[in-house]
């Protein structure tokens, strides 16, 4: 199963999720915000459904997306996870670069012979 956070990263299925999130679509007014054709869409539903973050429904010959609450949680947490590890490991990084930068006590002051 491809990635949760690299398929929801790419652009046109992140627009794709922005446009859902105003409510339930099928693939031609999606498609109406694209240059790519209605069929590129459909393929970016198609993966955007395989890894849980929409859901599709028939109503007569049509096919009606929306967002998953269960797949865009996890993609919250993800997300969370992602940018927890990132800050801790760039405050860890931060310390050690102040940590060389400090001025070591037992180091003559600068100008002193």
């Amino acid at each position: 199963m491809p990635d949760l956070l690299e398929v929801a990263a790419e652009p046109t299925r992140r627009r794709i999720l922005q446009l859902l999130a105003a409510g339930e679509s099928s693939v031609t007014p999606l498609a109406e915000h694209f240059t790519v054709s209605r069929s590129a869409i459909s393929q970016h539903l198609l993966l955007l459904a395989e890894v849980g973050l929409v859901e599709a429904r028939k109503e007569g010959r049509n096919r009606l997306y929306r967002l998953s609450p269960e797949g865009m949680a996890r993609l919250h947490e993800q997300v969370a996870v992602f940018w927890t590890d990132e800050l801790t490991i760039l405050v860890a990084d931060a310390h050690a670069l102040a940590a060389s930068r400090a001025p070591n006590p037992q180091d003559p002051p600068k100008g002193s012979p």
